[in-house]
């Protein structure tokens, strides 16, 4: 059997502010049977705020030293928090927890609301809470330790009549626990909030006595102590509590729609999607935790410029239908890209060509030029040219994920020269709750000669069940399955990433912040900002260049690959390879985690490269 009192609190000193009765004193008790020192502040008023006395607290103070434990009383009002935390100084030398419970009622209409029931509720419940905080802060920073607990309810979460005020203090309180959870987080500081219902002096006043018989405060106190444990990492978060239950609740928003920003919008046009816009159950909700993660549908919807033809087919019905046939025919406008010998070499240079490879990053190297693979570059400014929305039902943009990359290479590139990419739909697969989406870029030199052609193969959460088939056709190598032989790769090559990898990479155009912004690779689920999938992707090309083409790119005929898994910057990839006729399979690993990051890929080689056995990597 489990010990049921291992989370002992010996040494650590808290502050319960409204110990008098109901929740504090259950906090007040618990804490001191558990080995803490307790501060018990309570002014005597009643649940109204009037009258003042002193029994109150040192009846609980007399109850914790009954059972052998610690305590002391402050009688100070919560507007007096330096005092309080005085007390506590003095007493016991240090303070560790803050347990912010006091309050009051002054119940009334909105209609009937005076200034002073205003301000008085604001008082007690935000200025209390702040005034006590504000004196425990630097104590708990130097010390590089504190634990918070601020009590908001119900009706702050969710409104309740004839409480506009308490309501409003209360759900301060939230924005209160959540700001300092984040500044407090790097100095072991750790708040969170507590939605109770238990019975107290003023839950007396508005709850049935049966009710109020099994709501007992000592059903709520445990989560409490849980929280303010040293070993728990809990931090930021609001729980609703009582009568034996516990829960975590969340912000929840819905995928909603994005309007193009180059145009004007009009009431009309939300009432026309205002059911999108409030659809909890289109499988796009997302559940933000951050003023990061809150901007997310607004910062990715920058790029949804609308477009000027009113010919363009319609593609997504008023039922959620799409006609991919329609989309397929849609013309989208092409984007140009200049670039010079510089562009090149930075290119280079992100996909980890080192200063002693002068073919790659010496512009008066008679091999000089771009790795294949900078076919992608051209195409990034064009891909924003598609908008998303139109040919997508529930579309947004924070559920598309990169899955699959094909790059066919025309004819190599020029060093420096201007080129023009034109997108345009290649197929939209109904995976049921998602749906896969190609987008090809074919990109043309000045003369009109064709390039490259780029497929970037998105897979959509929330923009499926359109109807459509599930299943594409053969695009040959664009499709391929590349599945290994049983063998052992006829090469191995490794290259350890720099940790400034997605720094420099991105400079070639590819500025999602999630491969840059601590907070937006969080957002994310990432504990860094991931290296770019097609910087991955270059790296492995590379590979596959140097130990196949000679570095030629006339005998790079195109690739194919798999994003798998992410890779974090600083990480060593390894790519293995099986020369099968004119194809070269191959496959990325992360060493350090022996992930998989690049499966089912390929590049077909072409020419000199037919003939010719592989060359020894120089890598």
């Amino acid at each position: 059997m489990a010990d049921n009192n291992n989370l002992r609190f010996d040494g650590r000193v808290v502050i319960v502010t409204g110990a008098g009765g109901g929740l504090g004193r259950s906090h007040a008790l618990a804490f001191g049977a558990r080995g803490a020192s307790v501060v018990v502040n309570d002014l005597g008023a009643s649940h109204t705020g009037e009258g003042a006395s002193s029994r109150a607290a040192d009846v609980v103070v007399e109850e914790i030293r009954a059972a052998g434990g610690k305590a002391v009383a402050n009688y100070d009002s919560v507007l007096d928090g330096e005092k309080i935390v005085e007390t506590a100084m003095k007493a016991f030398g240090r303070v560790d927890i803050v347990i912010n419970n006091a309050g009051i009622l002054k119940d009334v209409s909105f209609a009937r609301m005076t200034d002073q029931q205003w301000d008085l509720i604001f008082q007690v419940h935000v200025d209390g809470a702040y005034k006590v905080l504000k004196a425990a802060w630097p104590i708990f920073r130097k010390q590089k330790f504190g634990r918070i607990i601020n009590t908001t309810s119900a009706a702050g979460l969710y409104g309740n009549f004839g409480q506009a005020n308490y309501s409003a203090a209360k759900l301060a309180l939230v924005g209160l626990t959540q700001t300092l959870a984040l500044e407090g987080k790097r100095d072991n500081i750790h708040c969170n909030v507590i939605a109770p219902m238990a019975a107290s002096r003023m839950t007396e006043t508005v709850l049935p006595p049966d009710m109020l018989a099994s709501l007992k405060p000592e059903m709520v106190t445990p989560l409490v102590e849980y929280l303010c444990h040293e070993d728990t990492t809990e931090t930021g978060s609001i729980f609703e509590v009582g009568a034996g239950f516990v829960g975590k609740l969340r912000w929840e928003r819905t995928g909603g729609h994005g309007f193009p920003i180059d145009k004007t919008l009009l009431p009309e046009q939300v009432a026309e999607k205002w059911a999108k816009i409030t659809d909890f159950e289109d499988g796009r909700t997302t559940h933000p935790t951050s003023t990061a993660e809150s901007m997310e549908g607004i910062m990715a919807n920058f790029e949804n410029v609308g477009e000027a033809s009113s010919e363009r087919p319609k593609v997504v019905s008023a039922d959620g239908k799409v006609d991919v046939e329609a989309a397929k025919s849609l013309e989208f406008t092409s984007e140009v890209f200049e670039y010079t010998e510089r562009d090149v070499i930075l290119y280079n240079l992100g996909i980890g060509a080192k200063r002693t490879d002068l073919h790659l990053v010496y512009e008066n190297n008679e091999n000089f030029g771009a790795v294949p693979t900078f076919g992608v570059v051209p195409s990034f400014t064009a891909m924003n040219a598609v908008p998303f929305g139109d040919i997508l039902p529930s579309f947004n943009p924070m559920m598309l994920l990169h899955g699959e990359q094909y790059l066919e290479i025309i004819r190599p590139f020029p060093t420096s020269g201007k080129l023009t990419s034109t997108p345009y739909v290649v197929d939209i697969l109904d995976k049921g709750k998602g749906c896969v989406v190609t987008i090809g870029v074919k990109t043309a030199d000045e003369e009109g000669n064709d390039i490259c052609v780029n497929e970037f193969t998105m897979f959509i959460r929330g923009s499926g069940g359109f109807g459509g088939k599930k299943d594409g056709t053969d695009r040959g190598a664009a499709t391929a399955a590349n599945q290994l032989p049983a063998r052992k790769p006829d090469f191995v090559v490794q290259e350890k990433t720099s940790e400034d990898q997605a720094a420099l990479y991105r400079l070639s155009g590819d500025w999602n912040p999630l491969h840059i912004d601590p907070e937006m690779a969080a957002v994310g689920g990432f504990d860094v900002p991931i290296l770019h999938g097609l910087c991955s992707f270059g790296i492995a090309g590379k590979h596959i260049f140097n130990t196949y083409c000679n570095n030629d790119a006339t005998q790079f005929k195109n690739i194919k690959v798999r994003f798998a898994k992410t890779v974090n910057p600083g990480e060593t990839l390894e790519t293995s390879m099986w020369r099968e006729g004119n194809k070269v399979l191959f496959q990325v690993r992360a060493v350090e985690r022996d992930a998989i990051v690049i499966s089912n890929a390929a590049v077909e080689l072409q020419g000199e490269a037919l003939k010719n056995a592989p060359a020894k990597s120089k890598l």
